[in-house]
């Protein structure tokens, strides 16, 4: 445990915070108290309230599966940040820490979470890694944690959020419901960055079309900021350039790709053009793909004149492979560029900062949690949308705030969009929906503008929900 103060720049300037941090493991037991693994956190509780108990908390944590909560920690919400410059490009070593003025720590206390086989966390001796490896395993070890440092630290009177990036959302629509149905513990507010609750959404398989046009405006934007386009189109504002792609890309593409073999080959050849125009793509290689980009290979094509890739992260980070000739792009330069900065970074935070000392290896992303378990959704694509609706069905206070990239080719905004569309929440209950969208990729925080413009978001978000009146009944 360590005390520290923070100058956080908020919508009244700056103020000056106390707070204390807490790192180590809290001992994961089962149902009969037997313990089954440790599991490591960072908490960061402001200093110097009369009634700590009733200020909001918020549980944050990444995705992978297999990644820690660095990334969160280190770069948006915690109050300290790896300084990757003003637009989040790879910086040259040694890496540096800053103050983070745009911490979430004036809003609400924190608790960063390392799902088992992350991090420094691990099952005990004897207990299988498979009980934690899984789409439902997962949402059950990380909620039975949410529910015992909450009793633990007596705050079951405060409000609590969810805050999850990538995989880490649909972790956040499992575990809403989860811990209303298991524990009673009803959820105020979820953040969701960089959001994959419909894996169909994101997966290029013969016969599911529903990727190639949800993608296809990220594509787009991708193109726009490397200036593969005609000038007309190099020439518009981004957003009025992507409304005018996700018109055709629900419409006119939309249902080209439905028709399949019924389009006639001037057909097939007039959206091919169109799809190129918005790509930065030739007409032919379009054709030659029956119409259907799938991500590699869109990231290795676009720049191929100019021998680079782009990444998938991030599309505006690009990098150079070996072999210039290959089909598709061999790694993903954008998370090259973070991976070293933020491992760096963290292991010496931990220790220097927080006063935590641990030999075993901090696991930043890792292979060790896989294969994952998803037999629930065998044969069919891994869908927690329902659970969000059924998780504010139930609890009609629930707000949700979506913040996604436009240059995510990981989770492509549009694809968000989709989702939030299909959730069949009651009509009353749209209005607890946000969304927000950065000019960055996956961690839109990695650029400062944006990094401001979320922490601008996640204020409001809060506000509002803290301060709406309690929902009516319908």
């Amino acid at each position: 445990m360590t005390h520290h103060t923070i100058s956080i720049t908020g919508a009244d300037g700056a103020r000056e915070i106390s707070y204390t941090a807490t790192a180590g493991y809290m001992q994961l037991p089962d149902y009969q108290g037997k313990p089954r693994a440790n599991v490591f956190f960072v908490a960061y509780t402001r200093d110097g309230l009369d009634d700590a108990s009733t200020r909001p908390i918020t549980f944050a944590y990444n995705g992978g599966p297999g990644s820690s909560s660095v990334w969160l920690h280190l770069g948006a919400l915690g109050p300290r940040r790896v300084d990757m410059g003003p637009e989040g490009f790879p910086p040259k070593p040694p890496y540096r820490l800053l103050e983070n003025d745009q911490s979430w720590l004036d809003l609400t206390d924190l608790v960063f979470i390392d799902p088992v086989g992350t991090g420094y966390s691990r099952p005990v001796e004897g207990q299988d890694d498979n009980q934690f490896h899984g789409l439902e395993e997962d949402i059950s070890s990380v909620g039975d944690f949410i529910r015992l440092w909450t009793t633990r630290n007596q705050r079951w009177p405060s409000p609590k959020f969810l805050a999850g990036e990538s995989y880490g959302t649909t972790r956040n629509a499992g575990l809403a419901n989860y811990l209303q149905e298991n524990h009673g513990m009803y959820i105020s507010g979820i953040v969701m960055i960089s959001t994959v609750l419909n894996f169909q959404t994101l997966e290029f398989d013969q016969g599911n079309d529903t990727a190639y046009w949800l993608f296809l405006p990220t594509y787009a934007a991708t193109a726009w900021y490397h200036k593969a386009l005609d000038p007309d189109l190099q020439a518009m504002p981004l957003e009025k350039f992507l409304h005018e792609v996700e018109a055709f890309a629900c419409g006119d593409y939309l249902l080209a790709l439905a028709r399949g073999d019924r389009l006639s080959t001037d057909e097939r050849r007039e959206i091919a053009a169109r799809v190129a125009r918005y790509t930065g793509l030739s007409t032919e290689y379009v054709e030659q793909s029956d119409l259907r980009l799938k991500i590699f290979r869109y990231t290795k094509e676009l720049l191929r004149g100019r021998d680079l890739s782009v990444g998938r992260l991030d599309s505006r980070i690009t990098g150079v492979d070996a072999d210039q000739a290959g089909a598709g792009s061999e790694f993903d330069p954008s998370m090259s560029a973070i991976s070293g900065p933020y491992t760096a970074l963290l292991n010496e935070y931990v220790r220097s900062d927080l006063g935590y000392t641990n030999d075993a290896p901090y696991e930043i992303l890792t292979g060790r949690v896989h294969p994952w378990n998803y037999s629930g959704a065998t044969n069919s694509y891994v869908n927690v949308a329902p659970r969000l609706r059924d998780a504010m069905l139930h609890n009609r206070n629930l707000r949700v705030l979506f913040a996604s990239g436009y240059y995510d080719l990981a989770t492509p905004y549009f694809a968000t969009e989709y989702t939030i569309a299909h959730l069949g929440v009651d009509p009353a209950l749209r209005g607890n929906l946000r969304e927000a969208h950065f000019e960055a990729g996956h961690m839109m925080y990695i650029r400062e503008a944006d990094l401001r413009a979320l922490k601008q978001a996640v204020a409001a978000f809060y506000r509002e929900t803290l301060e709406a009146p309690p929902a009516p009944q319908p």
